[in-house]
């Protein structure tokens, strides 16, 4: 694992990503020697899922009539008390 201080961090972040990246090694950030960062690759099983939308509207039900009947029957319902 690699330490790096703040300042060098910050002037070489491009490159510490690529070593992350792609070498899949870890850096340790250091504030006056102390760690308080650790630069890690994600793994596929760490990112979350990407949902589309077409599979949100998928597992919606559909609507029973018009959105106007809808509102009519909430505003009926509300009425009611």
């Amino acid at each position: 694992m690699k330490e790096i201080n703040v300042r060098d961090a910050r002037e070489n972040f491009a490159s510490l990503l690529t070593q992350v990246e792609k070498g899949g090694e870890e850096i340790t950030i250091l504030r006056h020697g102390k760690p308080v960062a650790r630069m890690t690759r994600v793994e596929a099983q760490d990112a979350a899922p990407f949902i589309s939308r077409a599979s949100l509207r998928e597992g919606i039900p559909p609507m029973q009539g018009t959105a106007v009947d809808t509102v009519r029957a909430l505003r009926e319902e509300d009425e009611r008390g």
